[in-house]
């Protein structure tokens, strides 16, 4: 699907700086999955960025860059001031209120995934019976489908929003290929991407998660 090109564009350090308030603690390669820049254009900004007080890194085999409370304040403040500039609001909270629309389906989709009825009660659902998997992925495929629009919408008012239907689409593919975990158990899995849209949207707006 083709998306409408959005006049303002916003600048690497912010999408990086963003990216991961949007995420939590990344590494440069998911950074750059989700920003759309190379991986080295991404390390150049998180370096950036350290020297500036607004990211860190933490060592281990769960660490990674994240926000510092200044990055956290610095995004807000660019984010709200981005919005304003580009006179987005009215569009993003227009299809924010459709997503809102869509975002239970989707959470009712990812139980009929993990779940399935067995004998009438509802256990894990193994990926054995793979009619019932198929039926699944269908439905997701028609949800994907209505959920094109919003993202079009969101696409034109701020192209930053332009990645998140390549993301949702790519692991709507992987998933039909037979890539399971990108249904729901991979950090890139279409729920995982749909989650991080939904944190964009509450962030870029300036609305509390509850």
């Amino acid at each position: 699907m083709t998306q409408p090109v959005s006049s303002h564009q916003t600048s690497t350090d912010l999408l990086v700086l963003h990216a991961l308030r949007c995420t939590g603690f990344s590494g440069p390669a998911a950074m750059a999955a989700v920003t759309g820049l190379s991986e080295s254009d991404v390390e150049s900004e998180l370096i950036d960025l350290a020297v500036a007080g607004l990211v860190n890194h933490t060592s281990g085999d769960f660490g990674g860059w994240g926000l510092t409370d200044a990055g956290r304040a610095a995004d807000a403040a660019r984010i709200t001031d981005e919005l304003e500039t580009a006179g987005a609001r009215t569009a993003v909270t227009a299809a924010f209120e459709r997503f809102l629309v869509l975002n239970p389906e989707l959470l009712d989709l990812c139980t009929a995934w993990q779940m399935r009825p067995t004998d009438g009660a509802m256990t894990m659902n193994d990926h054995s019976d793979f009619a019932y998997d198929d039926r699944v992925l269908n439905r997701f495929t028609e949800f994907h489908r209505r959920a094109e629009p919003v993202c079009a919408e969101l696409s034109a008012a701020l192209s930053r929003f332009g990645r998140y239907p390549v993301r949702l689409g790519n692991a709507l593919a992987r998933a039909k290929a037979g890539e399971l975990e990108y249904v729901t158990d991979s950090t890139t899995s279409y729920h995982t991407v749909w989650f991080q849209l939904h944190e964009d949207l509450l962030a870029t707006l300036g609305i509390p998660r509850h």
